[in-house]
C-alpha cells in the first residue's frame, strides 16, 4: 500500500481515540472548558451513562458568536499562543482537541451567548462537519450538548460497559471537580434523577460538608489538617486517620494546581509518609492539593492530561514526603485515634478501629501463669520512670491541679487491666492504652532520633559484591555523598560489579545485594535513598517491639504515669509500629449513656 495523506474525517477520528475513551472523558473534557471560561455553576445532565446523551451547562463567560465555527476546528484554542504558553500552562485545557475530536464521533449542539451579547447562537456538528450558525435564546454561558457517543465508529461503541459502570466513572470525575474546586456549583443528573448536588462552598463549614458528602463523615471528622510551603511550593488538604485506612485506595485524591491527577511519584510520596503508622497492606485516604510554579511542572505529558512531570521531581517527592510524614507525627493526647461507636449502650461492641481479638497482631490471653507473652518473648523492659509523677493509687476528686487540663493530657494511671491495659482518669473520662504497643512507639521512635543524628559504622572482613545494571554503577557516583552520610562505604569494581567495604552496624546482617539495588532504583527514579532509611527503620521497629513492656508485667503507678508523658511527646504514638491503635477513650458522656445515667 502506497503512502498516503489519511483523510480529515479519519485523521479526526484517530484522534478522538486518544482524548474520547469513554463517556466520562467526554464529561471531563467538557467540564475543564466550563472551568476554564470562568463558571460559577455547571450542570451535567446524563442519558444512557453518557452513550445516548451528555450535556453540560455552566454561566461563564460564553463563546462570540464570530468564534463558533473556530471552537470546533482542530488545534483552535484561547487558552495558549505561543510555545513559551505552553511551558506555564494555567488552564485545564490547552490542546484546542476536545470540540472537533466529540464532533467526529458524536452529533454535537453548541449553544453559548459571550458576557454583553444581544442574544445567543448554536451551532450544530455532524460527521465532524459543522453546519450554519442559528440564533437561539440561551442565557450567558454555554450550552454543549453530544448525542449518540460513537454511533459512527462501531467498533469504539463494542468496548463501552455496561450503563451502570460508565455512570459510575462519570459520578466519581464530578465529585473529583466537586473536591478540586469548592467556588463552582455542581450539579449531576441521570435520567432526571440528581446523583449529586454540591452548592456553592465559599466557608469552610460549606467545604467541610461537601467533603463529608463526598468521602464520608467520619473521614472529616476525624482526618488531620496539613499546611506545608517551601518557596513556590506549597501542600494543603487532609489526612485521613491511620487507623481509618481502607482495604481500596478509592479515597486517595491529589490535585496539581487544581487538576485533579493519577501521579505515582506523589502517590508513593504520600504512602512513604504513612510508612510506619499502617497496619499491613491498607491503603490510607486523603485529600491533597499541591500549588507549584506552572514553570515547574509539565501537564503536556498524557493525552488526557491525567499525568503530569515535575522539573524537579525528587525535590517535589521528597517535599510531600516529609509534610506528611510530620503532619502525621503529633503526640498522644490531641486526638484519641479510635472512637467508641455511637449509640454505645450496654453490651455494645470494642471501640471502633480495634481489631478483633483474633485478628489483632501479639495479642495475648489474660493475665495467669500460662499467659504468653508479645512474639514471644517474656522479659520485661524496665519504662523510664521520671523523678516526679503521680503516685496515688486511686484519683478521687478530680485530677492534681494542672495536668488533667493541660492541652494533649492523657490524665493520671489509675489502674493496669489483665497486665496489658493502663487505666488513667483525664477531664475527658476513661484513656484506656496498650501499654506494649505505646511503650514500643515510643522507644521506637526514640531509636530512630539517636540512629538519625550519628549511625554507627560496621566494617565488613571482606568486601560484598554486588551485582547491578551497568547504568547503575554512574548513579552510584552521583550519589556516593549520600551513601557515605547513610554509614555505606561503597566503591565499583567494573561496570555492574559494586564492592561493599561498610555498612550501617544496624544492617550488618542484612541482605545488602537486594537493598543496595533497590536504594539505587529509587535513586534512579528520583525517590531518594528512602529505602537506606526504610531498611534501617524496619530493622529498630523489631528491636523496639522486642524491648517494650510485655504481657503480665505488673506495672507500678509511676511507670504508668511514665509512659502517659511520654506518649503526650512522642510522634506517631497514636498508633504502635505495625499501624494498630495504642490508646482510646471512652468519655463521660458514653460512660452515662453506657449506665443510662441521666435517664
Amino acid at each position: 500500500m502506497p503512502i498516503r495523506l489519511l483523510p480529515s474525517a479519519l485523521v479526526d477520528q484517530i484522534a478522538a481515540g486518544e482524548v474520547i475513551e469513554r463517556p466520562a472523558s467526554l464529561v471531563k473534557e467538557l467540564v475543564e472548558n466550563s472551568l476554564d471560561a470562568g463558571a460559577r455553576r455547571i450542570e451535567v445532565d446524563i442519558e444512557a451513562g453518557g452513550t445516548a446523551l451528555v450535556r453540560v451547562l455552566d454561566d461563564g463567560h460564553g463563546i462570540p458568536e464570530t468564534e463558533l465555527p473556530l471552537a470546533v476546528r482542530r488545534h483552535a484554542t484561547s487558552k495558549i499562543a505561543s510555545v513559551d504558553d505552553l511551558a506555564a500552562i494555567g488552564t485545564l485545557g490547552f490542546r484546542g482537541e476536545a470540540l472537533p475530536s466529540i464532533g467526529s464521533v458524536a452529533r454535537l449542539r453548541i449553544a453559548s451567548r459571550a458576557s454583553g451579547a444581544d442574544r445567543g447562537a448554536e451551532l450544530r456538528v455532524e460527521h465532524g462537519e459543522p453546519g450554519d450558525i442559528a440564533p437561539v435564546a440561551q442565557p450567558q454561558g454555554t450550552l454543549v450538548e453530544v448525542r449518540d457517543l460513537f454511533h459512527n465508529v462501531p467498533a469504539r461503541r463494542k468496548f463501552l460497559r455496561a450503563e451502570s459502570t460508565e455512570l459510575g466513572h462519570i459520578a466519581r470525575l464530578i465529585e473529583r471537580f466537586a473536591l478540586a474546586r469548592f467556588d463552582v456549583a455542581f450539579r449531576l443528573r441521570h435520567g432526571g434523577r440528581v446523583l449529586l448536588d454540591a452548592p456553592l462552598a465559599d466557608t469552610p463549614s460549606l467545604q467541610r460538608a461537601r467533603i463529608a458528602a463526598i468521602m464520608g463523615e467520619d473521614f472529616i471528622a476525624g482526618a488531620l489538617p496539613i499546611e506545608r510551603r517551601a518557596g513556590r511550593v506549597a501542600l494543603t488538604g487532609w489526612l485521613g486517620q491511620p487507623q481509618a485506612a481502607r482495604a481500596a485506595s478509592d479515597q486517595q485524591f491529589a490535585f496539581v494546581n487544581g487538576r485533579a491527577v493519577r501521579d505515582r511519584l506523589l502517590a508513593g510520596a504520600v504512602r512513604l509518609g504513612y510508612r510506619d503508622v499502617l497496619y499491613h497492606g491498607r491503603q490510607p485516604a486523603y485529600l491533597l492539593y499541591l500549588d507549584i510554579d506552572p514553570e515547574w511542572v509539565d501537564v503536556n505529558a498524557h493525552p488526557q492530561k491525567l499525568e503530569v512531570r515535575f522539573r524537579d521531581s525528587r525535590q517535589i517527592h521528597d517535599f510531600v514526603f516529609r509534610a506528611v510524614h510530620d503532619a502525621l507525627g503529633v503526640g498522644a493526647g490531641v486526638a484519641a485515634p479510635t472512637a467508641p461507636p455511637t449509640g454505645l449502650g450496654v453490651g455494645a461492641s470494642a471501640a471502633a478501629g480495634v481489631l478483633p481479638l483474633a485478628e489483632a497482631e501479639g495479642f495475648w490471653p489474660a493475665a495467669g501463669p500460662a499467659a504468653a507473652a508479645v512474639d514471644g518473648h517474656a522479659d520485661a523492659a524496665p519504662l523510664p520512670v521520671p523523678a516526679a509523677v503521680p503516685g496515688t493509687a486511686w484519683v478521687r476528686d478530680g485530677l492534681p491541679e494542672g495536668l488533667g487540663a493541660r492541652p494533649g493530657s492523657l490524665g493520671v494511671a489509675v489502674a493496669q487491666l489483665h497486665g496489658v491495659y493502663v487505666l488513667a482518669q483525664s477531664e475527658a473520662g476513661l484513656v484506656l492504652v496498650d501499654a506494649h504497643a505505646a511503650h514500643e512507639r515510643v522507644l521506637y521512635e526514640r531509636m530512630k532520633r539517636e540512629f538519625g543524628a550519628r549511625p554507627a559504622v560496621q566494617r565488613l572482613l571482606e568486601p560484598v559484591v554486588v551485582e547491578v545494571a551497568a547504568h547503575d554503577t554512574e548513579s552510584l557516583a552521583d550519589h556516593a555523598e549520600e551513601f557515605a552520610r547513610a554509614g555505606f562505604d561503597i566503591g565499583v569494581l567494573a561496570p555492574g560489579r559494586l564492592a561493599v567495604r561498610a555498612v550501617p552496624a544496624l544492617l550488618a546482617h542484612s541482605d545488602l545485594g537486594p537493598l543496595v539495588r533497590e536504594v539505587l532504583a529509587d535513586l534512579r527514579e528520583e525517590r531518594g535513598g528512602h529505602h537506606l532509611e526504610a531498611a534501617a527503620h524496619s530493622l529498630l521497629g523489631n528491636i523496639a517491639c522486642r524491648a517494650a513492656v510485655k504481657a503480665n508485667r505488673r506495672l507500678t503507678l509511676p511507670e504508668m504515669n511514665a509512659l502517659l508523658r511520654d506518649m503526650e511527646t512522642t510522634e506517631r504514638a497514636g498508633q504502635c509500629n505495625h499501624g494498630r491503635p495504642t490508646w482510646t477513650l471512652l468519655t463521660l458522656a458514653q460512660l452515662d449513656q453506657l449506665f443510662l445515667r441521666g435517664r
